[in-house]
């Protein structure tokens, strides 16, 4: 039995690797008599992050009033409005309470359907049939239970993962993390944008040009972004109805070219890939790769700040995270199911078709493009652009049209949520309030200027082409997003009762660990199809940085679950601040 401590004389711990001080060289932080745990405050809390310094002592240094503005306003980085959560006394389920949970994880679910996996789920029909599919659903429950974090960091903490990465992380290592997300968010943006431009260009048979769709996605954005003003529950029924139509539109295709229901099954359950060689290989890859996404993670954290919960009450807490988490596997099983759409058309349609037997059937019905493809024997290759002619050829002009109208509906989707992390992630590293539309200019001209150029000056080979490069740039950054979420979840002084066990640990490190390695690989191989030195030169040195940064995100991960032997004198041993009742002045479960 422990004694508990007088409250005039409460131990002071110091966390050194966690906290930060812009004051001092020194970011250490002092838990003091005064600090107290979410269940302390009996006046509650609904997630207002400024008030955390007297919730939870791991935000609890000198530098909190600073990083909470200069009011003592909620500093709110998603909509001012909260959705209320009924009450109901003796439920262990309720379809209300779902219902009123019900949307961060469909706008989450959102980045799985974007054009970039879009392109990668046609491709990986043309290249290995339905015998991949068993790795789109393997990537898609690791991002599950990526995205279950993420989740529980904002629901328990109140701030999303950006401003925690504020709190704590030092200066530089802080700002070095920020360029890395804004970068990964500004190639997804672009990625959005050329899907949106092929669309538009299919829809008006060429009529409008790739610059023109460029153009125009960024005037509907604008257009799109003001749907927040009439509520938040009204905008996620118009993310829900765009996530309808891609529904539609590829179960159209599914429908209209109807693939082996046991070979979609076969390639579903059965974790083999026989015959498969590099292509096939580099192609799961590519999978894992664009169904991950990094900025996602800074996503889905702040979105579940939208839902009125109070923090005090663990009860409350432990059951946000519940029907979050039921939430979130109903939107990723409805995204998995229309990626099962695209890849399964393609596998049955144009697995080992070659460029001359496309040709034939695109002159046999006088499409206006067969010229895009190489009268050979070659291997058909494709990619959104080009999935919608062919589709076009051999099922007639409305299954260019209807997928064209997925297409569109997935760039414009995607694009919106897209801005939104961008706001959160500037915010949230910088403590910067920014209105959407701010954001929405800079964000859009950074990622419009590339694209725009590419548009006006090359063909659409060159503009589709981009998304290779574009997927190795998200596949660099996708270790900035899984170990931070991976320690702070992780760590009691932020977590508290909610901290990762030893068993998420293991299992979360063992994830991070294999996803963070089959992106290198990606990477790898897309360095060596570049085949010129100079280009390897550069590649090797930024390689050395990048490295350098990642293994130490990496060391203050393995400290964060427990392995303090690392701290190698220079940090405090997260096992020396776990909530013991000593620490918390008698905090009890």
């Amino acid at each position: 039995m422990k004694k508990q401590p007088k409250k005039d004389e409460a131990p002071h711990c110091e966390l050194k690797s966690y906290s930060k001080n812009l004051d001092t060289q020194s970011s250490t932080m002092v838990l003091g008599p005064e600090q107290k745990m979410p269940d302390d405050d009996a006046s509650g809390d609904h997630g207002d992050p400024a008030s955390l310094g007297t919730l939870n002592p791991a935000y609890s240094n000198s530098s909190l009033s600073q990083s909470t503005g200069h009011s003592q306003e909620p500093f709110t980085t998603y909509f001012d409005e909260k959705i209320a959560i009924p009450e109901e006394e003796y439920s262990c389920f309720s379809f209300r309470k779902l219902w009123a949970f019900t949307g961060p994880g469909f706008l989450m679910s959102i980045a799985y359907l974007d054009p970039g996996n879009i392109e990668s789920d046609l491709q990986s029909g043309a290249v290995a049939g339905f015998k991949l599919l068993w790795v789109l659903l393997l990537a898609t429950m690791v991002g599950l239970l990526l995205q279950r974090l993420a989740a529980r960091l904002g629901v328990v903490t109140g701030l999303h993962l950006a401003e925690v990465c504020h709190r704590q992380y030092p200066r530089v290592p802080r700002i070095i993390l920020w360029l890395m997300v804004e970068l990964a968010i500004i190639g997804s943006d672009m990625q959005e944008v050329i899907g949106s431009a092929i669309a538009i260009n299919l829809l008006s048979v060429g009529r409008v040009p790739l610059w023109g769709g460029v153009l125009i996605t960024i005037a509907d954005t604008f257009v799109f972004l003001f749907l927040d003003k009439y509520g938040l529950r009204k905008l996620e029924a118009f993310f829900g109805f765009l996530i309808t139509i891609m529904a539609l539109t590829f179960g159209y295709e599914y429908v209209t070219v109807k693939p082996s229901q046991s070979q979609v099954l076969k390639g579903m359950f059965l974790p083999s890939c026989p015959g498969c060689h590099t292509p096939q290989i580099e192609q799961a890859v590519g999978i894992v790769g664009a169904v991950i996404m990094p900025h996602n993670m800074y996503l889905h954290s702040a979105l579940v700040k939208s839902r009125q919960v109070n923090r005090a009450n663990k009860q409350e807490v432990r059951e946000a995270n519940k029907y979050f988490f039921i939430e979130s596997c109903i939107a990723l099983f409805v995204s998995f199911i229309i990626n099962v759409f695209v890849v399964s058309v393609f596998a049955e349609a144009f697995f080992e078709k070659t460029n001359d037997q496309v040709v034939a059937v695109c002159r046999n019905a006088s499409s206006p493009h067969t010229s895009l493809f190489p009268d050979d024997n070659s291997t058909l290759a494709v990619d959104i652009y080009k999935g919608g002619v062919v589709l076009g050829c051999y099922f007639g002009p409305a299954a260019l049209y209807i997928w064209a109208v997925g297409i569109l509906a997935a760039g414009q989707s995607s694009t919106m949520t897209g801005t939104y992390s961008g706001q959160f992630v500037m915010e949230g590293f910088l403590n910067l309030k920014w209105s959407r539309f701010a954001r929405v200019i800079l964000t859009r001209s950074i990622a419009i200027i590339p694209t725009l150029l590419v548009a006006i000056f090359q063909d659409v080979e060159h503009l589709t082409g981009m998304n290779d490069f574009l997927n190795v740039l998200q596949s660099l950054q996708l270790p900035f997003a899984l170990i931070p979420i991976l320690t702070f979840t992780s760590l009691r002084p932020v977590m508290s009762d909610f901290a990762n066990g030893i068993g998420w640990r293991i299992a979360g490190g063992i994830l991070v660990l294999i996803v963070c390695s089959i992106n290198m690989y990606f990477v790898m191989v897309y360095v060596q199809e570049l085949g010129h030195v100079a280009l390897y030169v550069v590649a090797a040195v930024v390689s050395v940085a990048y490295l350098s940064f990642v293994l130490y995100l990496g060391w203050q991960c393995l400290i964060a679950l427990g392995m303090s032997f690392l701290d190698c004198g220079h940090t405090v041993s997260i096992s020396k601040v776990l909530l013991t009742e000593e620490a918390t002045g008698g905090y009890t479960k």
